[in-house]
């Protein structure tokens, strides 16, 4: 699989996450959320800058479920439920967001 994001076809896996972190944009982000019929909103972005930050700035961390719902919680100042997060994105967030955040597939099961 790969994206066709303005005349350049973008390297994916076969589960659609990005082969190189270096492609990755929020415009290419956009592109790949609207494939999946996503309007990323400004909670969208807030996850998915949260991710990019764990990894890039912390040895590859990729936040599971449980540490996502705190950090929004803290984030947006209300208190969050697994079941919010997953509604963002129509699935784990930790994936599915990872995906759009341009990061490596997630290997782990579940969030708690």
């Amino acid at each position: 699989m790969a994206y066709d994001f303005n005349g350049t076809e973008i390297a994916t896996t076969a589960n659609g996450y990005l082969e190189n972190l270096e492609d990755w944009s929020e415009d290419l982000a956009r592109h790949m959320a609207d494939a999946e019929n996503i309007e990323l909103t400004d909670r969208h972005w807030d996850l998915i800058n949260f991710l990019r930050d764990a990894y890039l700035n912390d040895n590859g961390s990729q936040p599971n479920t449980r540490k996502i719902v705190k950090a929004m919680s803290a984030a947006w100042g209300e208190k969050l439920s697994q079941k919010d997060v997953y509604a963002l994105f129509n699935g784990d967030p930790s994936k599915v967001a990872g995906k759009f955040a341009g990061l490596p597939e997630s290997k782990r099961k579940g969030g708690y």
